[in-house]
């Protein structure tokens, strides 16, 4: 169910594919201030450095920026990512996850996802972590969308056709709703 009646739409992605650079592309075409990343300011102030109990305090972060902005959206809510991403990376390197992001990530759903294609090189990060098993993690990517039921698009190829490929895929999907 829905939470707003506000559209909420997710940038997603393994890392070092293209999301910011997407996400700051489409805050720009349709002149909105999205929601940016928590994760990367809360792990700039440890260095990169985390553990399991992070990550609700990163969720509920991601989430707090993502009310804060609702209220004050026009067209929609563009999003640089959302805890489906802290969902899949507390399973992937932890090998669980806490039940109360799960539940979160249930009551303030997206709309609709862009999941992004790591078929770009890998960029070199100090917050990133995991340059092999890009293809392995766009697969757990798209069998979690599968399970939530929610619309989502693959975007690849460089950074004029996701742009373009994402504008209407934005375009089409708000004149259906």
């Amino acid at each position: 169910t829905a939470y707003t009646n506000q559209m909420k739409i997710v940038i997603t992605r393994p890392e070092s594919s293209g999301k910011s650079t997407l996400f700051n592309a489409l805050e720009k075409h349709y002149n909105l201030n999205g929601v940016a990343e928590f994760a990367r300011d809360f792990l700039s102030t440890t260095n990169g450095k985390y553990h399991m109990g992070d990550l609700l305090t990163i969720a509920k972060g991601q989430l707090n920026a993502e009310l804060i902005k609702l209220e004050a959206a026009d067209k929609f809510l563009l999003c640089d990512t959302d805890l489906l991403t802290i969902k899949i990376w507390s399973e992937y390197k932890f090998k669980s996850c806490a039940d109360e992001i799960v539940n979160l990530l249930k009551a303030y759903p997206a709309n609709l996802y862009i999941l992004m294609s790591p078929d770009i090189p890998w960029e070199p990060d100090s917050l990133r972590e995991n340059p092999s098993d890009r293809d392995q993690l766009l697969k757990i990517y798209e069998q979690e969308l599968i399970e939530l039921q929610i619309p989502y698009f693959l975007v690849s190829g460089d950074i004029a056709s996701r742009l373009s490929r994402a504008i209407k895929i934005i375009n089409n999907f708000l004149s259906l709703n």
